[in-house]
């Protein structure tokens, strides 16, 4: 049977990047920025990198990834480095992984990509029975066309991960029977999974609906992980969410209340970082929680603007939000860690691609009045202009429009009480039978917004 996978220990191991750099396709980030970031993950997933090796190719060797020459050159490196793992910046086939683990010919060296890594580093960091449920069927999913070859780098006890999630020693070469036998475990595994994460998702919609009564606006931060996103919800909601200094130090989504200048109150939730070349596995087992952005009034999308690739990181989660259908909700931006820029300004060149972008310190406080303003005066702009007399025999109505709408104008008449004002989206249709036709546009604001 085979063994589930899991995550590391705190064991310091020596390791080696490799990326290649296709010829005449440009990618958004440059293969030396690609590189760091890679070693950024391997030193949050417990790995010294100690040398990379890089190469120009046409198109990647369908049974090495890398070149020949590369190949050999890699074998000599991790001999000489005594390198334990070989980490690959782009997600390597079953095939190709195996042929330079043979090429290796060490037991003791692991060959992994880019995609595994994450893997790791997000089972490191789901501390929620769903978080874990989600990246173990990741794993498996991952796991299951490389089973000819289990890598140890993700076979030690986390201990106490709900789901029971742990994984994947191996030895080289089992035979076709216990091969099969371990496809068919591996296969119930994921449909138990999968069954299990379906549950957890019918809790999750009853959540969905609860918070939906409240009618309370909600406020999905998103970002490139590492933008800010945890210090920042602890900033605005007095949370107390872990934020640290690495890549997807904070993994399952956190909801909070926001009171806003006016007064009023909106919910804020956080929500995984993302990543260029961020696996399918995870964005596909994560749909559940990532879900959590389509319902949102308002996507805040905090980037990192000291980041030399700030740009980049933010092409790359504009492209998963589209992905995901959530390019239609209307977006704020909020250009955090200033207090690392020189006299904490935005230089003009990152002010032309981010015009309407409120700078901020989410550490310091720095332009967070100004931010919550700016959230307030968003989620007002797109809530539905509305003009209604309600019956006095209506009280609920009337108290659930000052609760959750903003009055703009109140008369008292014999027929009822006339407002002018504006609702959130979801509830104008409770008021749609008390429309007076003529619906108040003013352009003067209620005080406070």
């Amino acid at each position: 049977m085979p063994k589930q996978p899991t995550t590391l220990q705190p064991i310091i191991e020596r390791g080696l990047l490799v990326g290649a750099q296709l010829k005449n396709q440009p990618a958004r980030f440059n293969l030396a920025d690609s590189l760091a970031e890679l070693a950024r993950l391997a030193e949050t997933a417990g790995v010294t990198v100690v040398d990379e090796l890089t190469q120009m190719i046409e198109r990647p060797n369908p049974a090495t990834y890398i070149g020949s020459g590369k190949l050999n050159e890699m074998v000599q490196l991790v001999k000489a480095e005594d390198i334990q793992v070989v980490l690959f910046d782009d997600e390597l086939s079953p095939r190709q992984q195996r042929e330079m683990e043979k090429a290796i010919n060490d037991d003791n060296v692991k060959v992994l990509d880019r995609t595994a890594l994450i893997l790791d580093i997000f089972a490191q960091h789901a501390h929620t029975r769903e978080g874990a449920l989600q990246v173990e069927l990741a794993q498996y999913e991952y796991r299951l066309p490389r089973l000819t070859r289990a890598w140890t780098h993700l076979a030690r006890q986390a201990g106490g991960r709900a789901g029971g999630a742990s994984g994947g020693v191996g030895v080289r070469g089992p035979g076709e029977t216990q091969l099969e036998i371990d496809r068919r475990e591996i296969g119930r595994k994921i449909a138990f999974l999968k069954r299990e994460l379906e549950h957890v998702r019918t809790h999750r919609e009853q959540h969905r609906s609860r918070r939906r009564q409240s009618h309370l606006p909600l406020v999905a931060l998103v970002g490139y992980t590492n933008a800010g996103k945890s210090t920042l919800l602890n900033a605005l909601s007095s949370a107390e969410v872990l934020a640290a200094d690495q890549l997807f130090a904070t993994l399952d989504p956190t909801t909070r209340r926001l009171t806003l200048p006016g007064g009023r109150d909106a919910l804020i939730t956080d929500t995984v970082g993302f990543i260029q070349k961020l696996p399918t596995e995870l964005i596909a087992a994560f749909r559940a929680t990532l879900e959590e952005i389509l319902e949102a009034d308002l996507i805040l999308h905090v980037v990192d603007a000291s980041h030399g690739n700030v740009v980049e990181q933010a092409e790359t989660v504009g492209e998963v939000l589209a992905g995901l259908g959530a390019a239609d909700i209307p977006m704020l931006v909020a250009l955090n860690k200033c207090d690392l820029l020189p006299g904490g300004d935005i230089p003009p060149a990152l002010r032309a691609v981010f015009p309407a972008g409120v700078a901020i310190s989410a550490l310091t406080g720095q332009g967070l009045p100004q931010l919550r303003e700016r959230i307030e005066e968003t989620l007002l702009d797109i809530m539905s202009p509305i003009e209604v007399l309600i019956p006095y025999q209506e009280g609920e109505l009337l108290d659930l429009f000052h609760r959750v709408g903003v009055v703009m104008r109140q008369e008292h008449r014999a027929a009822g009480t006339l407002l002018s004002g504006r609702l959130p989206k979801s509830v104008v249709g409770r008021f749609r039978a008390y429309e007076t036709g003529s619906v108040g546009r003013e352009t003067r604001r209620p005080e406070g917004l």
